[in-house]
């Protein structure tokens, strides 16, 4: 990582530049001085999605899935804790593929639940199948940075 980092917010979506040792400092959003990491996944759609795609200098770790999947929603309370261990050093994002058909359909979605990992804008590597929180974090750290 480069000294200075740019972190989209996830409540206003300004785009922050942050000094990389002071992720761990509880930044707060220079826009609506809201914290910048919540330790929660950030639900996304469409030009959201895109743009904290686009301009954040962490990793997005995306969760593809829908309400009716059952197995979507075993893993949510999972892919939640998995939050808490990974930020702020990566974002974790839902997307909702029934709600935002067109995002599936961009990725080449084809199950869910699947997680794709982001870097610099573009798709570093995927799993599909739900898993659990220690396999959450084990392969997002093992595919990250």
């Amino acid at each position: 990582m480069s000294d200075s980092l740019h972190i989209v917010c996830p409540h206003c979506d300004a785009i922050n530049r942050i000094s990389a040792p002071r992720l761990s400092d509880g930044p707060k959003c220079g826009g609506c001085h809201r914290p910048l990491f919540t330790g929660e996944p950030l639900s996304l759609s469409g030009e959201r999605f895109n743009k904290h795609v686009a301009r954040s200098d962490i990793q997005l770790l995306v969760d593809f899935w829908a309400p009716w999947c059952g197995p979507c929603r075993m893993m949510a309370p999972y892919f939640a804790e998995a939050a808490a261990q990974l930020e702020p050093h990566m974002r974790l994002v839902k997307v909702d593929t029934e709600a935002e058909p067109a995002l599936g359909a961009q990725f080449s979605i084809r199950s869910i639940p699947t997680l794709a990992l982001f870097k610099c804008g573009r798709e570093a590597a995927r799993q599909a199948g739900a898993m659990g929180v220690a396999d959450i974090v084990r392969w997002a750290r093992a595919n990250g940075a």
